[in-house]
Order: C-alpha cells, then sequence, then structure tokens
C-alpha cells in the first residue's frame, strides 16, 4: 500500500510540476510579444492572448483591445501588422 502512495505522489508531482512549467513558458512568451510589437512602435499594454499560428508565427490580442499578427517574413525580418 505505501509503494502505491508514493507512486501516486510522483505522477501528481510530475503532472502538476509540467504544468506551472508550460504556464511560465507562456508567460514568457507573451512578454516577449509584448516587447516585439513594443520595438516596432505600436501600442500594447499588455499582452492578453497570444495564439501560435505556425513557427514564427502569432495572432496577439492585448489588454487594450490591440490585435496584431507578429511574423518573420521571408527575409529573416520580424513583421507586426495591426489586426
Amino acid at each position: 500500500m505505501g509503494r502505491r502512495i508514493s507512486v501516486l505522489a510522483l505522477t501528481l508531482t510530475t503532472v502538476f510540476g509540467c504544468a506551472r512549467l508550460l504556464a511560465a513558458d507562456d508567460s514568457g512568451m507573451g512578454k516577449d510579444l509584448g516587447a516585439t510589437i513594443a520595438l516596432q512602435g505600436m501600442p500594447c499594454d499588455k499582452v492578453a492572448d497570444a495564439k501560435r499560428n505556425a513557427d514564427s508565427d502569432y495572432s496577439v490580442s492585448c489588454k487594450d483591445g490591440n490585435r496584431y499578427h507578429v511574423f518573420v517574413d521571408p527575409t529573416g525580418r520580424v513583421v507586426v501588422k495591426k489586426l
């Protein structure tokens, strides 16, 4: 019985630990996208939602209501277009 509890505790710790790491990664991506938008001179007070469309291609919604398409063009430049 003690072995089952140990395995269960280890499994739950692993699952919740991974979920916390994934949430931290999402937070960092939001900050990176917000910085990219700001460096392009466009307003975005804080990223509210970001959806990954493809590799280096995102749809971003800001808390102030602005929406952007952030992607890397074929020449390797980062492009931010207001939606």
